[in-house]
């Protein structure tokens, strides 16, 4: 790892180390751009997958099947296998013209300029609070990234019998944590007519012997200190009481655009991820995007490739041989 502060300038600056970010860096050495340098605001690379102590991951990117923190252990030592430098706990606050950044470390304020810059800042879960359901402050109500951080990082176990909000990708990943850690959701609700993703959370009933209800929503949660139960209302607007000694919200993931939207960079409103060509070039060509800023929330496979992909385009650039357009 690396001190941000001891560079001001670098070819490539990467926000962001997560797959898209740590493929890109890596893909970027390989084909010949010098200095890579890697900015994130944590502790440890690795991004989400650190979170996720459960299969499947790195099956097509390494062939073997893997943990979410072997997997990202995995693409970190690919990373700085390559040459590339990573700077933790350093966090960019602002996105200037042409590539200048403005970077916060432990050891102070800085500027940093690079030839082009990749936003691979991945995406955030919505809370409670922006999800406009009732109730008073207790505990026991998580979100998976809050699930996962608790069971795998830090030994705790927040409730045993919790219902699950959502169908995504990431509810999938809360019923594997869950089954890990001994914790039997009484339910699983989702507000549409059918799960967002048909597989495997349409057979999750079957698979983890968890009730999956749809047309369902949540409209209250009940308790003193901690849940005590749940009101939700079907399609048939019934309500109905589910005892559950907590609530587990998962998915509605929105991109970490928080730097784009302050700063010059055109901004897609309808997703809130910056606005891209088809090369993944932002409206300042000093800046590019890949991974989940774009399209929250996609699995981690999909995220290193398109890193990977795009890092060509942008060794492509600084030697000159872009096309103007995709073809």
């Amino acid at each position: 790892m690396t001190n941000a502060l001891k560079y001001n300038r670098c070819d490539v600056a990467i926000i962001g180390a997560g797959p898209a970010g740590l493929a890109a860096a890596a893909t970027l050495k390989k084909q010949g751009i010098e200095h890579v340098l890697v900015l994130d605001r944590e502790s440890e690379a690795g991004g989400i997958p650190r979170h996720c102590g459960h299969p499947p991951f790195g099956i097509i990117e390494y062939a073997r099947l893997m943990t979410g923190p072997s997997y990202a252990k995995r693409l970190v030592a690919s990373a700085q296998k390559a040459g590339v430098d990573i700077a933790l706990k350093t966090s960019v606050t602002k996105l200037g013209f042409g590539g200048i950044l403005t970077i916060a470390t432990p050891k102070g304020m800085g500027e940093l300029k690079a030839k082009r810059v990749l936003l691979a800042t991945g995406v955030r879960e919505t809370p409670r609070s922006a999800r406009l359901v009732s109730g008073d402050r207790m505990l026991g109500i998580s979100t998976t990234g809050a699930l996962q951080s608790m069971v795998y990082l830090k030994n705790l176990i927040p409730f045993r019998y919790p219902l699950v909000v959502g169908t995504q990708i990431g509810s999938f990943s809360a019923l594997l944590t869950c089954k890990k850690a001994g914790i039997k959701p009484v339910a699983m609700i989702e507000e549409k007519s059918s799960p967002t993703i048909s597989w495997p959370l349409h057979h999750a009933s079957s698979l983890f012997g968890v009730p999956l209800f749809l047309n369902t929503r949540i409209t209250n949660i009940i308790g003193k200190d901690r849940v005590e139960m749940v009101q939700v209302l079907d399609g048939k607007k019934n309500t109905r009481e589910i005892v559950c000694d907590g609530v587990l919200f998962t998915g509605q993931f929105t991109p970490e655009s928080t730097l784009a939207r302050m700063s010059h960079l055109d901004l897609d409103y309808g997703t809130g991820s910056p606005v891209i060509d088809g090369f993944g070039r932002c409206s300042d060509p000093s800046y590019w995007a890949a991974g989940n800023l774009l399209q929250p929330v996609n699995i981690a496979f999909n995220c290193w490739r398109e890193g990977r992909r795009t890092a060509g385009r942008i060794a492509q650039d600084l030697k000159g041989s872009l096309p103007l357009s995709i073809k």
